[in-house]
């Protein structure tokens, strides 16, 4: 049994595309690339989480691949490491480094639960599903020197979140955060074909109480001057009741947050008029398409988004009327969507005036319903070239263009929304539309 024992919880970060074009346009036009960006420079919320759950005599250390690129990563007892699909193939080397060493690596995530053969190949052990679930048996089996290959989640069995530890914000360098990542729910009601999110790792849509999602905004606050709480949540307001408890706590902690979610929040007046009053300063929703052909076929369950087309206009000028700016991300590639499309969604974003938009291509990761279909239809160009899974490089065959197309098309796109000029009549566009509906100036509002 180790009696001393120190792991380095490390965090694969960094946003890249894997065509060299998209990589340059995103230095030309930073706006491009801002919400992946985003994503990938907050701290890992699972492992801060894992950290709290951890026996205050295990030394710990969290660190971020993008500080040790140049150099070796740190010296530990264990290496536990999660990544995103597009970054595993630099976690699968960092992990090797340290078996080279004769350090022992645990690697989990969502990549790891649904390609945990492949990362067995670099890990001496791998955590399938939720890691909460899993973790204590980790540090015990490693303490004593009996480490599995692999730690499977009882099946049907989710994380009860009435347990969940207060995650170790503690272990952050305080000068390179102002974004924090709170997880208030996990999974999600509707199960689209491309999703690759935690829908993947539980078997239920499940909520955090308030009062513990309080006590984390609260001990964020009390470590930083004026966080902005980013929600890291697939869907924060898909039950609306929950939703209106949230907001309601939140609005007491005079904190700037964001979040995710679909468009039936448009559905509540209550809970939208709840937030706007209550530090939000954007969501996001899934558009995914604003052609019906394109939205045919893209929630499973019971094709959802499709029967909710004929709402997305309405529901856009609901939630931004409410003093929200909405961030609209749409994905190209769809099987229902021609090149037409490609010239809807400039009108029709200029038609909502929506405040931000996002665009995307349709991404087949590992383990969704989109990447199965492809492949056993054969259109899935390179199957296992994880650095594709970027959400703007194109891997398989589109139905109704070619793959060279798509990728054209895209780039225009990206040329047409994200120039300065582009942006500032979006802005300029939404406060003639919505300008009456902010108490704060818009110069506030244009530095979200």
């Amino acid at each position: 049994m180790k009696d001393s024992i120190k792991i380095a919880l490390i965090a694969m970060s960094g946003i890249r595309a894997e065509n060299p074009e998209l990589m340059e346009l995103g230095l030309k036009l930073p706006k491009f690339l801002e919400r992946a960006q985003t994503l990938f420079e907050m701290p890992s919320l699972s492992l801060l989480t894992l950290a709290g759950m951890t026996p205050p005599d295990i030394e710990i250390a969290y660190r971020e691949y993008r500080e040790f690129t140049a150099g070796e990563p740190p010296e530990c007892d264990l290496a536990a490491i999660t990544s995103f699909t597009a970054q595993i193939e630099d976690a699968y080397r960092i992990a090797d480094i340290y078996r080279a060493r004769g350090t022992k690596v645990v690697m989990g995530g969502l990549h790891v639960t649904r390609m945990p053969e492949e990362a067995a190949q670099h890990a001496d052990a791998v955590a399938v599903g939720e890691g909460e679930l899993l973790w204590p048996r980790i540090l015990d089996d490693f303490r004593h020197g009996r480490l599995q290959p692999r730690y499977l989640r009882t099946f049907g069995k989710s994380y009860d979140f009435t347990q969940s530890p207060m995650p170790r914000y503690d272990l952050l360098d305080a000068e390179k955060y102002n974004r924090f990542p709170v997880q208030t729910s996990r999974g999600c009601p509707l199960k689209c074909e491309f999703c690759a999110s935690s829908i993947m790792l539980t078997p239920r849509y499940t909520h955090k109480p308030v009062e513990r999602v309080i006590a984390e905004i609260r001990e964020i606050k009390r470590r930083w001057r004026r966080p902005f709480i980013e929600f890291a949540d697939d869907n924060t307001f898909a039950d609306p009741r929950y939703g209106r408890k949230l907001v309601e706590a939140i609005a007491q902690e005079n904190v700037r947050w964001f979040a995710e979610t679909d468009i039936s929040v448009a559905q509540d007046e209550e809970l939208l008029r709840m937030i706007g009053q209550s530090g939000c300063r954007q969501i996001l929703v899934g558009l995914e398409t604003p052609s019906a052909e394109g939205l045919n076929g893209v929630e499973l369950q019971s094709n959802w988004k499709y029967r909710k087309r004929d709402f997305y206009r309405q529901a856009i000028d609901r939630i931004q009327s409410h003093g929200i700016t909405l961030n609209g991300c749409f994905v190209l590639g769809l099987d229902g969507d021609t090149e037409e499309v490609f010239d809807i969604i400039p009108r029709f974003v200029e038609e909502t005036a929506l405040y931000d938009v996002q665009i995307t291509v349709q991404t087949p990761f590992p383990g969704t319903p989109l990447y199965r279909r492809l492949l056993d239809s054969g259109r899935l160009i390179e199957p296992r070239n994880w650095r594709k899974c970027s959400l703007f490089d194109v891997n398989f065959h589109p139905k109704n263009m070619t793959a060279t197309r798509l990728e054209q098309r895209f780039r225009e796109l990206i040329q047409l929304l994200y120039t300065d000029e582009a942006i500032t009549a979006r802005h300029r566009r939404f406060i003639q539309v919505y300008g009456d509906a902010f108490r704060k100036p818009p110069a506030e509002y244009c530095a979200i």
